[in-house]
């Protein structure tokens, strides 16, 4: 049973994001970051181009022409990020691998100095008593390897696996938690669909044969790694989950949502926890895309290869129409697509219990960008931000009373970073970083976030 804190931290210099509730003894805080967004060191120690570094080399696709070829220059300021990690009290740390960088073409001989990097940061993370939790792809797929097809190919996949198989023999003894595949969603409909993210194509009838070869992967990499991996080592997927909602009472708007939420949610979810793709969402699908043909006999039984745990990332609610278009019904934060609904996170939580089981499942992303600025007192005070994550951690506390099997939080993100097609210009971070210099700075909520995993209580 859960209680209430009886110190509950507070938000300098009031105490009104107080809400006084404890999470169960045991649970894990932490933050997340990706290796794009945060490395740089894009050319340095034998590192491979990936699809991001070509996207970013092509004029107009990222605001302001700028790159991850830097980043927050985390190849080498790592030591000290994980110091800021340790200040701030989390026990856990959520990183992804690049491909690129141990695997220059996506396969061949091992980058060592690549595969190196990774050894000193965990080593590093274990030496401070922080847990890491390692996401082998974060949307970084070797260039070599999309000149070959990509994700469109088949034969990624089972490079995939190879590649994930390398990493859990190389690195297996020092990693208790692995996520395989990073929002497979948002690769295809940012990268296949509209076209904003890499590989920047628009191409509804690949997009979906992506979708499967990416399952695919993920089946073929849960397989490929437990062999290496010692027991009671942990494997899942990072999906980014949106739960969706008629956008008005009409019988068109609510059979419009059960199809919506299909693409948002169970195409993904039911392949990994049921061996199945949804029926509905397939028939839709047919119409544009020839997906179906590109499944194999026992393609299904490997995406649904047992799981450990599952990984949610949410970020917004969608509100659906009659005639499938869709509609904000609350604020905005500075990204225009994330409306600011904490109940969402309660109602995906709890539903993914409801329809999948009791799965063990760790929130790997969740935050919003706010106009953060460094003020005259060189501090960075972000009340939004404070705000955000307190309500959204009093809905995942109202789901863990309710039962849900919920482990762990990680923010999102550690660091403000290159923010995939807006570059610089919105920060997600609770550190601060000035770009130019390089210096980090501690947001405000960087040091309430430090109270609430003291405390264990928001």
């Amino acid at each position: 049973m859960l209680t209430s804190c009886d110190d509950p931290p507070s938000a300098e210099p009031s105490d009104e994001t107080s809400l006084g509730l404890r999470f169960p003894k045991g649970f894990v805080w932490g933050a997340a970051t990706s290796a794009y967004q945060i490395e740089g060191a894009a050319g340095i120690d034998g590192r491979g181009p990936s699809v991001w570094d070509t996207f970013c080399a092509t004029p107009g696709k990222v605001r302001n022409g700028q790159t991850g070829d830097v980043a927050v220059d985390h190849y080498h300021r790592w030591s000290d990020d994980l110091d800021l990690i340790k200040q701030l009290g989390m026990s856990s740390y959520r990183f992804s691998v690049s491909w690129s960088r141990v695997l220059p073409d996506g396969v061949g001989p091992v980058n060592q100095r690549g595969l190196d990097f990774y050894r000193r940061l965990l080593a590093g993370l274990h030496e401070r008593g922080i847990s890491p939790m390692v996401t082998l792809y974060h949307w970084d797929t070797p260039q070599a390897l999309h000149e070959e097809g990509g994700w469109e190919n088949r034969d990624t996949a089972y490079r995939f696996a190879d590649y994930a198989a390398l990493i859990a023999a190389e690195l297996g003894d020092s990693v208790p938690v692995w996520l395989t595949l990073n929002e497979p969603k948002t690769v295809v409909q940012n990268g296949y669909l509209t076209g904003v993210h890499a590989p920047g194509h628009k191409d509804p009838a690949a997009a979906y044969v992506v979708a499967h070869h990416q399952l695919l992967a993920h089946g073929l990499a849960v397989q490929a790694m437990r062999p290496h991996l010692p027991a009671g080592s942990r494997i899942g997927p990072a999906l980014n989950l949106h739960p969706c909602y008629p956008a008005d009472n009409s019988e068109g708007a609510q059979e419009q949502t059960i199809l919506y939420d299909g693409y948002e949610n169970r195409l993904y979810l039911d392949p990994i926890f049921r061996a199945s793709y949804p029926a509905d969402v397939m028939a839709d699908v047919a119409r544009f895309s020839p997906m179906a043909s590109y499944i194999q006999t026992d393609d299904l039984k490997i995406i649904g290869s047992p799981v450990d745990l599952l990984a949610v990332q949410y970020y917004t609610p969608i509100y659906v129409t009659a005639d499938g278009s869709t509609i904000f019904k609350h604020p905005t934060s500075q990204a225009f697509w994330q409306q600011i609904y904490p109940q969402g996170m309660y109602d995906i939580l709890t539903r993914v219990k409801r329809d999948y089981g009791n799965i063990p499942l760790t929130i790997t992303e969740n935050g919003l960008p706010t106009p953060d600025a460094l003020g005259g007192d060189g501090m960075v005070d972000d009340p939004g931000r404070i705000a955000f994550f307190r309500d959204h951690f009093a809905a995942a506390h109202r789901a863990i009373s309710d039962g849900v099997n919920l482990e762990s939080y990680h923010v999102w993100s550690l660091l403000d970073n290159f923010e995939w097609q807006e570059g610089y210009d919105e920060r997600w971070g609770l550190i601060y970083v000035d770009y130019a210099s390089q210096r980090r700075i501690p947001k405000r909520s960087a040091r309430w976030y430090s109270g609430v995993i003291s405390a264990n209580c928001v």
